[in-house]
């Protein structure tokens, strides 16, 4: 196991995508569940905190250390088995995602969550429940993790079964490898009715697996993962679709989510991506392409089979013809290395304003928001308008086929800084009286405790405080991600 404990040998883990800064004592790398082991029961027997560190791709500030040791997954990094047969890999949590696509692509499988950094390790998508584009048919992360092997603040080594262990009368019971019985009561939360990795997956039926999927570290370290896989689709139709008028735009995504949604339709999608015009004017000195005329662009991706191509096509043509798509103009890919430049061209939005910043010296204040469905285009257009009038430059784009928006701000100095980050609570407090949540996919970390506490309230906190606190009575797993530390104190 490699420990570093010269600052300068680290720095790369006191930060993350976010520019979140922190600061530890000592980084390590362990290679196995005793490496692992040997730091935690040191770490709890001192009450050194720990942070978990994949990739560091995040943007909430969830893999960086406030003081303590950092436990780097760098080295846990073992595809362990793909199983062609029964469908199914068993991987450590070092695992590129772009690594682990390539292999079961290999292997003839396909692995449906499609987070858009595919630069992050495995350990991470479960720790935050990762989603992306294809989210909108197949769910997120979750909906694929069969089985984990989580090592706990206590040192026990706790094996969940998809399945095997639930909750009953509101109760939990856990037991570890070695045999210790542990009882949790699992308290009765009302969740948005959205996409939502904000806080604690609670529900009146919790799968024990479910409750560590997105915790962000918070109740223990993964150190082995199973997921389902399924067969790949035999083809994928791409297009991008090009709309003078947005609200044409934002008609036809409401249309093709329904239908998409109707088993009884032909149309169903895998996704539906939304880029507004200030999106496609940033995208467009890469992609000179872009019709100048377009105010708003829809990407779609559906599977189909050869015998229903033909009908499949026309549905889509049908659809964006009453919406009054720049059909000719549009973009359409059909082989997987045009699949691939469309997919380029989604991705490309994020880097490219994170580029933008970096060069600028500005700060990005971003939204990871989503709601109801018949609520999403009040919400829309509420985000839209409030920046508007502040007079700050901001692009929009995200999963508007889940509600989805990601709305950045891009101030240029410091007042216009703190004009963005006011109007960031607005928008999250809107998001929320909407019966939405502040957080559809990157979790809440260390940036987003305070709108968090808005979105449940202090009594919600405090019982979520509590199941960490029966799994972490030393609280040094993570602390500071989801909730303030004070929570954390019994009699807080």
């Amino acid at each position: 196991m490699i420990i570093k404990s010269n600052p300068e040998e680290f720095q790369d883990y006191l930060s993350d995508a976010a520019n979140f800064k922190g600061e530890c004592q000592k980084v390590f790398f362990p290679e196995s569940n005793e490496d692992i082991l040997l730091i935690v029961h040191e770490a709890n027997e001192k009450s050194i905190p720990i942070a978990i560190a994949g990739n560091r791709t995040g943007l909430t500030g969830s893999s960086v250390p406030l003081s303590g040791y950092v436990i780097a997954t760098n080295n846990l990094n073992k595809i362990i088995e793909i199983n062609k047969e029964n469908k199914f890999a068993i991987v450590e949590p070092g695992v590129l995602l772009s690594e682990f696509q390539a292999k079961i692509k290999e292997a003839g499988l396909f692995y449906p969550p499609d987070p858009t950094e595919t630069n992050c390790f495995m350990g991470g998508t479960i720790a935050t429940n990762a989603s992306g584009a294809k989210s909108f048919k197949f769910g997120p992360t979750r909906n694929f993790v069969e089985m984990l092997e989580v090592i706990l603040a206590t040192g026990e080594i706790l094996t969940l079964i998809r399945g095997e262990n639930k909750v009953q009368n509101g109760m939990l019971n856990l037991i570890t490898d070695s045999g210790t019985a542990i009882e949790l009561e699992i308290p009765s939360i009302k969740s948005p009715k959205t996409k939502n990795a904000a806080g604690y997956y609670l529900t009146q039926h919790l799968d024990a697996i479910d409750l560590f999927i997105g915790s962000e570290g918070t109740l223990g370290l993964i150190t082995k993962i199973k997921l389902r896989l399924i067969d790949p689709p035999q083809n994928i139709f791409s297009t991008v679709l090009f709309f003078e008028d947005e609200l044409k735009a934002l008609q036809f995504v409401k249309s093709a989510r329904g239908k998409s949604k109707d088993q009884n339709q032909l149309l169903d999608a895998l996704g539906l991506e939304f880029f507004d015009k200030r999106a496609l004017n940033f995208l467009s000195k890469a992609y000179p392409n872009i019709p100048t005329s377009a105010n708003s662009a829809v990407w779609i991706e559906q599977s189909y089979t050869d015998d229903s191509a033909e009908d499949v096509f026309g549905s889509w043509i049908e659809l964006a013809d009453k919406f009054d798509a720049d059909i000719d103009n549009s973009w359409s890919a059909m082989t997987d290395s045009e699949r691939a430049k469309f997919v380029d061209f989604r991705h490309a939005i994020s880097w490219k304003i994170n580029e933008y910043i970096t060069q600028k010296g500005l700060h990005k204040v971003g939204t990871d928001t989503a709601v109801p469905e018949d609520q999403f285009e009040i919400f829309y257009h509420f985000a839209q308008k409030i920046v508007t009038q502040n007079k700050l430059e901001f692009v929009t784009y995200g999963h508007f086929g889940d509600c989805h928006i990601h709305l950045n701000m891009l101030p240029k100095n410091s007042e216009e800084l703190k004009t963005a980050k006011k109007l960031y609570g607005v928008i999250c407090r809107k998001a929320v009286e909407l019966g939405g949540t502040i957080s559809a996919e990157h979790g809440i970390g260390k940036l987003k405790r305070d709108y968090f506490m808005e979105m449940y309230g202090e009594d919600v906190i405090r019982q979520m405080a509590k199941l960490k606190r029966a799994l972490d009575p030393n609280g040094i797993l993570s602390p500071g991600n989801i909730f303030d530390e004070k929570y954390l104190v019994n009699n807080a």
